[in-house]
């Protein structure tokens, strides 16, 4: 007798990746991490949106969520990157985000699933393609900071009385509400010239440390960069953590191995019938039945 075989199961995916972080003095905003998705019309940077993953049951796949890049003191010159998030397993090609990248005070900053950005006239970080967007900088040497960038927008350009904002993210609706993923951190600013540090951008990026302002991390769990810092004895902003959703049939469930932390298992979309994954953080195996 002929072994029945089952069909594939069509799955869409969210993907983004741990923001990037920034230091202190004026330093630009960490770049969001990298987004890619299945789910919707766009993805990261700018691209169409991706083909869905046909994934079998009882296979295994590997889930990895980023944590986000920690904030470091002046004294560093250089946040960091945040971590990669990813999917894969046996028959389907790795779906994977990278990190955000560091924002700077001296010296270029780091490139990343978006870039960070710098203070004055220093190299902005590139964003990756199809993820997300490059950071700010400035054209005025020891002026305002860049913002970093996001998902769906370059990290603001700062200026001589300004500090750049973060790049926007993107809304996905992927759990069947809009939320905005991987927004870049805003520029740090000079507390001494009056002049407030840049802007989050939508999307968990992190509020820039500046004049009446105040330095904030990115938010958890949406690949947000850390705003940058005004004060050279405190750090810049952490990236926040990334995450992966999963989107599949109703008649399909995840079961999760050890390592992996979910958000929501095996919930109902918000208006329709599919069910959907939420994986916040950690790295292990899952399989669908």
């Amino acid at each position: 007798n002929l072994k029945e075989i089952a069909p594939p199961i069509t799955v869409d995916f969210l993907v983004v990746a741990g923001g990037g972080s920034s230091t202190g003095d004026i330093a630009g905003g960490g770049g969001a991490g990298g987004l890619r998705t299945s789910y919707g019309t766009n993805s990261g940077g700018g691209s169409a949106a991706e083909p869905s993953l046909s994934l079998l049951s009882g296979t295994l796949y590997t889930v990895e969520v980023g944590p986000g890049g920690v904030g470091t003191n002046y004294q560093t010159n250089i946040g960091n990157n945040g971590s990669n998030s990813s999917i894969s397993g046996a028959n389907i090609t790795t779906i994977s985000s990278d990190g955000g990248g560091a924002g700077s005070v001296v010296g270029a900053a780091n490139s990343g699933g978006s870039g960070g950005g710098a203070r004055s006239t220093d190299s902005k970080g590139n964003g990756t393609i199809d993820q997300g967007y490059g950071g700010g900088n400035n054209t005025i040497y020891s002026a305002g900071s860049g913002g970093g960038g996001g998902a769906s927008q370059l990290g603001q350009q700062g200026g001589s009385n300004f500090n750049g904002n973060g790049g926007s993210g993107l809304a996905v609706s992927i759990t069947g509400s809009s939320v905005n993923y991987a927004g870049g951190g805003g520029g740090g600013g000079r507390a001494d010239t009056g002049y407030p540090g840049g802007t989050g951008g939508i999307g968990g990026g992190g509020n820039g440390g500046g004049s009446g302002t105040t330095m904030t991390s990115g938010s958890p769990n949406t690949g947000g960069g850390g705003g940058g810092n005004n004060v050279n004895v405190n750090p810049g902003g952490s990236g926040g953590s990334g995450v992966v959703i999963l989107r599949y049939p109703s008649s399909y469930s995840v079961t999760v191995g050890a390592g992996l932390s979910t958000g929501v298992l095996n919930g109902t979309v918000s208006g329709g019938t599919d069910k959907y994954t939420t994986f916040t953080a950690g790295t292990g195996t899952i399989t669908f039945s």
